[in-house]
């Protein structure tokens, strides 16, 4: 079964705001079984546009990432961001299929 994944592209314009929705989100993740892969480190925009900060979150299936990301807990947890950050969010399915060879 594929993986989920958030990915998240992030311009954060109140630090105070946006630290309080990172402190609520930890327990929300927890619950979810959510793993960070992308947080925040150095990046190079190599290509097009984008925010100044990126995260990529792992759930264990495309599903559980929905169900995180619609659930009461985590629009608690939103709702603190408001108005500290713009923020783009997408929520997508991993690939299991092949891959190139040499």
């Amino acid at each position: 079964m594929s993986k989920g994944y958030w990915i998240a592209h992030v311009d954060i314009h109140n630090p105070q705001g946006y630290h309080a929705y990172v402190e609520q989100n930890g327990e929300v993740f927890r619950k979810y079984g959510a793993r960070f892969i992308v947080r925040a480190g150095p990046c190079e925009t190599v290509e097009g546009q984008f925010r100044a900060r990126h995260v990529v979150i792992e759930f264990k299936d495309y599903a559980t990432a929905l169900a995180c990301y619609r659930s009461p807990e985590y629009a608690k947890a939103k709702a603190l961001r408001a108005g500290a950050v713009d923020i783009d969010i997408i929520v997508i399915e991993g690939y299991d299929g092949p891959q190139p060879t040499d």
